[in-house]
């Protein structure tokens, strides 16, 4: 059987990728990296080791907050795994995921070191793909000694284990992470399982969870030949996704809020005149769910003239909008809530009273929809705060 020649096959890419990634677990390799400047207050506690032995285009862990549950994909030694621990504190906790034994060993080793130091133990590396989160690898593994592949029979046997696995021991349990992160590695999965990945890092987070991932990004197609070449692949460079590309594919996975956090002016690296930049990307889940009618509103506020969510909702600067229940409470969280004015309803409609909302297409919401058909009042002028007492309004 052929594989197809789009891409390096899957099993070349990722051994490629493993084996370029285990020696550079026992020394180090600067062609896997870019330069990052990281907090340095964070660093102080990290071993030497971990530092000279972790690659990364970007420095995620800034975007983190105390008390999160933290997912840091593509782990390896442990540098960013050991900066969110600081960073979520006592109360929070981060979970790395690696496949590389010899990456693993290096934070396992360091991981009782930085929680000496730190005063706290709120960190645990796992062993799995990054594309296939519910595979515990460590348990099939020690499976797979008891009951060796040795012929079709017993392949097909582990096949149902690991699908066994994933059902009752998930490495990474469904909706269980407020954050998903990863620091150049989503490109190093096969482009065949590209898609999977990114369904795995949405079924990961909780409803109102992130992603924030920091890769290199091509500002052309990458051709074939390189798409090839397993060097280039493990290095970064040719299972790059275009910058289109990358925003898309956590769109088509169903996330929204969609927004590019870093791009780098300046090229990474050239090859054959295609420009591979880092970039880190924001994401969040939590859009789906039913449509329900509280006679709410919204107001664009600008700057622009027009913007089109990720829902394909329109909506002009300075008009009234009647929108969903889900929404308008979307729309009060970050990143959209400086960008609106919210209108509630002057006799609230509880949710459970509440009907269906029409949310395939836009229109506008009277203002007398949310004051009341019968509403009739006359009122005295407000009082203006805004420049303290005895400031005019007028």
């Amino acid at each position: 059987m052929s594989l197809p020649q789009t891409t390096a096959s899957h099993t070349s890419a990722e051994s490629a990728t493993r084996d370029r990634y285990a020696a550079a677990a026992k020394a180090s390799e600067a062609a896997l990296c870019c330069p990052v400047n990281y907090d340095p207050q964070y660093l102080k506690i990290i071993p030497a080791e971990v530092i000279e032995k972790d690659y990364g285009c970007g420095d995620p862990s800034k975007h983190l907050h105390p008390g999160e549950t933290v997912l840091d994909l593509g782990s390896g030694t442990g540098k960013i795994c050991f900066i969110a621990s600081q960073v979520v504190g006592p109360k929070g906790r981060v979970i790395g995921v690696d496949m590389t034994d010899d990456m693993l060993e290096v934070a396992r080793r360091n991981a009782p070191i930085v929680a000496e130091r730190v005063g706290y133990a709120n960190v645990e590396f796992r062993k799995g793909r990054i594309q296939d989160l519910a595979l515990d690898l460590e348990i099939l593994d020690a499976e797979l000694k008891k009951h060796p592949i040795t012929d079709a029979a017993s392949y097909l046997a582990a096949d149902d284990l690991a699908a066994d696995l994933r059902v009752k021991h998930p490495l990474v349990a469904d909706e269980s992470v407020d954050v998903v992160v990863s620091n150049c590695v989503l490109n190093l999965v096969d482009a065949r399982m590209k898609r999977q990945l990114f369904d795995e890092i949405f079924r990961v987070l909780k409803k109102g969870g992130r992603a924030v991932i920091s890769d290199i990004v091509s500002d052309e197609d990458v051709p074939e030949d390189m798409q090839r070449d397993p060097i280039l692949w493990s290095g970064c460079i040719s299972g790059a996704y275009t910058e289109e590309g990358f925003l898309k594919a956590f769109a088509d996975a169903g996330f929204h809020g969609i927004e590019l956090l870093k791009h780098d002016e300046m090229p990474w690296q050239t090859v054959e005149g295609i420009e591979f930049r880092s970039v880190t990307v924001q994401a969040w889940k939590g859009k789906q769910g039913p449509c329900f009618e509280r006679n709410q509103a919204v107001i664009y506020k600008g700057p622009f003239l027009k913007v089109l969510d990720d829902d394909g909702h329109a909506l002009e600067r300075g008009k009234r909008y009647a929108v969903c229940d889900k929404t308008f409470q979307l729309y009060q969280q970050t990143p959209y809530r400086d960008h609106f004015a919210f209108i509630e309803p002057r006799v609230p409609i509880p949710l459970e009273q509440a009907q269906p909302f029409d949310c395939t297409s836009m229109r506008l919401r009277h203002p007398k929809e949310t004051k009341g058909q019968d509403y009739n009042a006359t009122t005295e002028a407000a009082n203006c705060r805004e420049g303290g007492e005895g400031t005019s309004c007028c």
